[in-house]
């Protein structure tokens, strides 16, 4: 590009797994614009994920825009004095508050009317019939900013700046350093399609007592609905539903050895980790692993032995077994 960039604003307003996979874009930009600024723009609840990337260096929470109202939110994105915008999760709101507060270069896809008002570059990206991945999609969006290309899949996993923290007393107590410890999050508040609590029960009974030990993860909600299903009382067995926040499950994800998750955040935070991550997928669009799949150097997605005729996805995730997961943990 002709003009000096400083400071680059992401947004991406959705949720956790999404964010996941925009972080390889802030490792793109600080790639070629190394003495750039970034600032991400996230829901609430994601910023303990922005603040574990090492190339984000302010994270802004939407609902805090949207708590001060849009004369409010033009003026803290005015502050900013951003030169450019991304618009990678597309929200009308955003887009008007960035044109109205000067920044000079707003770029979003032409697929939304809106950005034809409030954005000055325009990219034409459809996710849902692509057959690129999440990752690179986005990175599509940062062609005006000099990036040009569709990056690897490694490239872009060794790029995320992710890292987890090191976990406190009461997350290290519910790890057993004398075995391979493996989290199960078999709960989705999104809109992966679920393994299966039986499923999940199948593979914590054929997991080796004396060298695995599996640990349950999920809301306080999502416990009451999986300990009733779940062999839990079982010595190798630790349940963890509702005793972690956000920063804390990231903590727990990376000192364990393997996660197994259906297209969920955890999941994604899993292979940033770099631990095993065995991701379960049905093998449909737009929900399919090579969209969704989790990137990283021990990342696993995962989709049934056989292929099936049906299309239905609850079937195709369903007919992953245990057997698969478990050829698939660490030695």
């Amino acid at each position: 590009m002709g003009r000096p960039l400083d400071h680059i604003i992401l947004s991406r307003t959705d949720s956790i797994g999404d964010v996941m996979l925009t972080l390889p874009s802030a490792g793109l930009l600080k790639e070629r614009h190394p003495g750039a600024r970034i600032t991400f723009i996230g829901r609430r609840y994601t910023q303990p994920v922005l603040s574990r990337c090492v190339h984000v260096d302010e994270s802004i929470a939407l609902e805090d825009l949207l708590d001060v109202g849009d004369a409010g939110a033009i003026s803290r994105l005015a502050a900013l004095r951003a030169s450019a915008i991304v618009h990678v999760f597309p929200e009308r709101r955003m887009a008007a508050w960035a044109k109205h507060a000067g920044i000079g270069l707003r770029i979003g896809t032409s697929h939304r009317w809106w950005h034809w008002l409030t954005c000055n570059e325009r990219i034409s990206l459809t996710r849902r019939r692509s057959d690129l991945h999440e990752a690179q999609l986005n990175a599509k969006l940062l062609a005006p900013l000099g990036i040009t290309g569709v990056p690897a899949l490694g490239e872009l996993a060794a790029l995320s700046g992710f890292s987890p923290p090191r976990p406190e007393a009461s997350i290290a107590a519910l790890l057993r350093p004398d075995r391979i410890n493996v989290v199960l999050h078999p709960l989705s508040k999104g809109s992966a399609v679920e393994w299966g609590l039986d499923r999940y029960a199948a593979l914590i009974m054929a997991l080796d007592p004396q060298r695995h030990h599996a640990i349950v993860t999920g809301t306080a909600a999502e416990a009451e609905r999986y300990r009733a299903a779940l062999p839990l009382s079982l010595g190798h067995v630790t349940d963890a539903g509702g005793r972690c926040d956000l920063h804390q499950l990231i903590a727990l994800i990376g000192a364990s050895q393997a996660m197994v998750a259906a297209s969920t955040g955890p999941l994604h935070i899993a292979a940033a980790c770099g631990i095993t991550a065995i991701g379960l997928f049905a093998d449909v669009r737009p929900i399919h692993p090579g969209r969704w799949g989790p990137i990283g150097a021990r990342a696993h997605p995962l989709v049934a032995r056989q292929p099936q005729d049906s299309r239905d996805a609850k079937a195709l995730i369903h007919a992953i077994t245990p057997q698969q997961v478990l050829a698939l943990l660490p030695r």
